[in-house]
């Protein structure tokens, strides 16, 4: 396999490979140029490797439809053949990428309880892939605090301006829902579970205005993001308690409800409850075309706000301030455009 990579060539082969050219620059970019710290041990490579994955995934396979996408295991196994400090290692990467997925399901998790400011509805985020819903939630950096995690999450660096250096560590820029959870959360307010070997702490964010925008930065990660009221989260039956009554498959969620409804129990909510709610969820927002791996989105915003008076918002001074909106999708995008345009 390896006897195939070594091409100078920029453009993809006629089979998808990326070019080798393209293999060079992650390989410099994901394994290189990081702290030494985390080239100590195959974990952390592997978890560099996983960055340098979504990065071809989502940036490179988009703007290049002709290259090939890959497995994680299939990449790793093309990073290791390619880039020269990894080649000694690869008569030993089945070995080094199961040794990697057993470590990623012990790395502890934390996230975010997200409750409207009735305390009858909560965020939830589904996946890209799938129809599972889920609190927002991600996987500890080393040395990282619990409760940074959980913030991170919710309002953080996209992951490969992270790693390639150009942001300072502490800079923020929206994630998974695009909400900094940092003024609410409250460090001793949290649900943990074990599962397996894995142990997930999620902390209760209470009071959250029901027209916050929520919009993730990240591709190919989040694919909905709603309301969801509490009561049609209860499990279909004794039996079945990872699918609510609705219908929605709740694996990661059923686990949390009953210490949830604990909490609110004990906490008085800032409004009271709205009979007006609707019985369904809310589409915050939503991706188009997830299944198909597109990463072209769309924002299926319902404000309930009431409604304003459109002749006194659009007379006297200020209109035209009053009026504009930021286009966060563009924004991004010419960010991305200007990152990448330098590199």
């Amino acid at each position: 396999m390896s006897g195939g990579l070594h091409r100078s060539s920029s453009a993809p082969l006629k089979n998808g490979l990326p070019p080798q050219e393209l293999l060079d620059d992650l390989c410099s970019r994901f394994v290189l140029n990081v702290p030494k710290e985390d080239q100590q041990s195959f974990e952390r490579i592997l978890f560099l490797v996983e960055y340098a994955h979504w990065f071809y995934e989502d940036n490179s396979v988009e703007n290049n439809p002709s290259l090939k996408s890959f497995t994680l295991k299939e990449f790793t196994s093309l990073m290791f053949n390619s880039c020269d400090v990894l080649r000694p290692y690869v008569a030993h990467i089945d070995d080094i990428f199961k040794d990697f997925t057993s470590y990623k399901v012990r790395v502890p998790v934390t996230g975010a309880i997200i409750l409207d400011e009735s305390y009858e509805r909560c965020l939830l985020v589904k996946g890209w892939k799938g129809t599972s819903w889920s609190f927002p939630r991600g996987k500890k950096n080393k040395d990282e605090e619990d409760h940074t995690c959980a913030i991170r999450e919710l309002y953080y660096i996209a992951r490969f301006l992270y790693l390639k250096g150009s942001i300072p560590a502490g800079s923020k820029v929206l994630e998974e829902t695009g909400f900094d959870v940092s003024k609410l959360l409250n460090k001793d307010e949290y649900i943990e579970m074990i599962f397996g070997q894995q142990r997930v702490r999620l902390y209760i964010v209470a009071g959250v205005k029901d027209d916050t925008a929520f919009a993730p930065l990240t591709k190919k990660e989040i694919s909905e993001i709603a309301w969801h009221r509490l009561d049609e989260l209860l499990p279909a039956n004794d039996d079945v308690i990872s699918r609510g009554i609705t219908g929605l498959k709740l694996y990661m969620v059923a686990p949390f409800l009953a210490s949830l409804r604990a909490w609110i129990s004990t906490h008085q909510p800032p409004l009271a409850s709205k009979p007006n709610i609707p019985s369904k969820g809310i589409s915050l927002w939503k991706a188009k075309n997830s299944s198909t791996g597109s990463s072209s989105m769309i924002t299926e915003n319902q404000p309930t706000k009431p409604v304003v008076d459109a002749n006194s918002m659009d007379t006297g001074p200020g209109r035209s301030f009053r009026n504009f909106r930021f286009d966060t999708n563009l924004i991004i995008q010419a960010m991305e455009t200007a990152f990448f345009s330098g590199c």
